[in-house]
């Protein structure tokens, strides 16, 4: 029971070590790879970010890995972030292996989109949550609501005007219901 609350000065003289350790080692490499290394744009940037947090609270803490191999493995998935992006901008089969194209849920004028909430995984409720966090209390007002890659829900409102199926903002947008297909501004 004691090891649960008690440590020795050296043990913690250990964890503090080490927690600076991969801080400064942390900081460098996201300085190194730049402000993409926490923007979780793409899955992978995700896995990453995860896997850094788990391998900073591993090293830390334990003795195992040791701070050299908590330094190596930070460093190992930083790069692997470079390559990986790099790769994703300039090939297209890269990007689609790596990242999950986003999906349309609801359509222009608030129309839903039963097929693609199902394949995303997303219920009423849980679209209703996404609108009221956006403040429209009107949902015809509304031109698209898309799940990006991440997870992460934009509402986009037409403020007067619709966006064309081939608009710029909406390509790789995933949409198996075909509201995309059609002109967005020829509804009722």
């Amino acid at each position: 029971m004691n090891e649960w609350f008690g440590s020795t000065p050296i043990a913690l003289l250990g964890v503090v070590l080490s927690s600076m350790g991969m801080y400064l080692t942390i900081l460098v490499l996201a300085r190194w790879s730049g402000v993409r290394s926490f923007a979780q744009m793409s899955a992978f940037d995700v896995a990453v970010t995860i896997a850094i947090g788990s391998l900073l609270a591993t090293s830390v803490v334990s003795t195992d890995p040791p701070l050299l191999q908590g330094v190596t493995a930070a460093a190992t998935l930083y790069g692997l972030q470079l390559v990986v992006s790099r790769l994703r901008r300039h090939n297209e089969t890269t990007r689609r292996t790596f990242d999950n194209d986003p999906i349309l849920l609801m359509g222009p004028g608030g129309q839903l989109l039963a097929e693609n909430m199902q394949i995303a995984r997303v219920t009423e409720d849980d679209l209703r949550c996404q609108l009221r966090k956006a403040n429209v209390i009107d949902p015809s007002q509304v031109e698209a609501v898309i799940m990006e890659g991440t997870g992460t829900v934009h509402v986009l409102r037409g403020h007067g005007t619709s966006p064309t199926p081939d608009a710029w903002i909406l390509q790789n947008v995933r949409d198996y219901s075909g509201a995309l297909a059609s002109p967005l501004s020829s509804r009722c």
